[in-house]
């Protein structure tokens, strides 16, 4: 039996093509995919390849899903035929060094799942073990696929400790910035949206809930509009940079106040590096961290917020297209002319 799916050959170079549909192993799920979304990872991976989730060629790709279980192998337990499903793009081992300090993200066995521009997907033991969740029948297909990347600005907004009444600047405003913005609001957060994109700043309004949007290609001088802007005149209490630049890493530790805090959250190219002053880092007690990925803990609390409504996701779709024109969605994601397109096997 085949499916129609997208593999990756190359960077550049991804095909529609028909497949074998492989049965799941014994602890081993399959499901029908119902959706399925863009994303600035899956962006990357179609420019330059990925040393992780590419592990041979061709490869299948995407990893941002939600479907309906067609198939269960006799091993697992929890799941039936007909259940509609979210899955996580990882899992934990559990076991490793990191696992059992709770720093799951961190696992040296993190395993990962790729292959969701397809028809059907088969979800490895480890993720049907720990992140493979049931969903209700109230909760579209459509907005239950935004699970995983907003699991990983959770994790972020919690681990920066973000609370009521601070000031908090966004930079880079594409999903995972809007996001940040609209998370830092519901932690009772000021929020300040910068970006460059008039799309994307329109939604740090009507998404996020921005007090205010910063449009960079406007201003030469960005540092003085932050800290016109925050509390007192003093810098932001938070700084998140969700663009994954080292020169814009770097602008990051001018931007927040004496004792604040400053989130690299969008990864950079391996190999970059950059230049901190390190007598501001010091002398004025600057915190620094980079969050990555996720953890079933935070899995859990995103969607949880999905299902609840208090984050508007569907409002994040730009456009609906099908399967076999998913290298049009990429290269429109690319190109700064969608935020995330929904594809529909």
């Amino acid at each position: 039996m085949k499916m129609k799916a997208i593999q990756f050959y190359s960077p550049l170079n991804i095909k529609y093509e028909e497949v074998e549909i492989k049965d799941p192993k014994d602890d081993e799920v399959q499901v029908k995919i119902m959706a399925a979304l863009t994303c600035g990872t899956d962006v990357k991976t179609y420019r330059r390849g990925h040393p992780v989730l590419i592990k041979k060629i061709p490869s299948g790709f995407g990893h941002e899903f939600s479907g309906i279980i067609t198939k269960v192998g006799k091993n697992v337990i929890g799941f039936k035929e007909g259940d509609r499903v979210v899955a996580a793009n990882s899992a934990p081992c559990g076991e490793c060094f990191f696992c059992k300090r709770g720093e799951y993200n961190l696992c040296e066995k993190l395993e990962f799942l790729n292959g969701a521009y397809a028809e059907y997907i088969n979800i490895p033991k480890a993720i049907v073990k720990r992140n493979l969740l049931h969903i209700s029948d109230s909760l579209s297909f459509d907005k239950a696929a935004f699970a995983e990347p907003l699991a990983n600005v959770v994790h972020g907004v919690e681990r920066t400790g973000i609370k009521a009444g601070q000031t908090v600047g966004v930079v880079g405003l594409g999903p995972i910035g809007l996001m940040f913005v609209k998370l830092a609001k519901l932690k009772g957060a000021r929020v300040i949206a910068a970006g460059r994109n008039p799309l994307k700043l329109k939604l740090a309004k009507e998404f996020g809930g921005a007090d205010e949007v910063i449009d960079l290609t406007k201003y030469q001088n960005p540092e003085k509009i932050f800290i016109d802007f925050s509390d007192g005149k003093k810098g932001l209490d938070v700084a998140v940079e969700c663009v994954g630049l080292p020169e814009i890493w770097e602008r990051m530790f001018t931007f927040v106040r004496r004792g604040g805090v400053v989130h690299l959250f969008g990864g950079c190219k391996s190999g970059t590096s950059v230049s901190i002053d390190t007598r501001r880092l010091h002398y004025d007690e600057i915190k620094v961290l980079s969050i990555f990925h996720h953890t079933p803990l935070y899995f859990r609390e995103a969607l949880k917020l999905i299902e609840e409504g208090s984050v508007p996701v569907e409002k994040l779709i730009t456009e609906t297209l099908p399967l076999s024109m998913t290298e049009e969605a990429i290269i429109k994601h690319m190109n700064g002319r969608a935020l995330k397109i929904l594809i529909k096997p």
